[in-house]
């Protein structure tokens, strides 16, 4: 079996998770407030948009980039499949 990746999870990040678990906001909220400021700080981006998927933030993406129906978009054929949906997602 070939490995595609390994993550690291440690105690704090499971009781980050239970913490927003529990929290009466599951989605949104506060946390994903500080997420994206701390993104910024970290990067030196001015601004930063947290997703609920990279699919979304390539179909954010490729609007930003003014991708649009008619558009040729080209990528590798080693990608996921989000790739090239969300070229489709645009009509390209």
């Amino acid at each position: 079996m070939m490995v595609y990746s390994r993550q690291k999870i440690e105690d704090d990040d499971i009781q980050a998770v239970i913490e927003a678990l529990k929290s009466d906001m599951l989605t949104c909220g506060n946390r994903v407030v500080e997420f994206e400021r701390e993104l910024c700080e970290l990067t030196g981006a001015k601004f930063a948009v947290a997703m609920n998927s990279a699919t979304s933030a390539l179909h954010a993406g490729y609007i930003a980039l003014g991708v649009e129906p008619g558009d040729e978009v080209i990528t590798t054929p080693i990608t996921f499949a989000a790739t090239a949906n969300a070229a489709i997602m645009c009509g390209a």
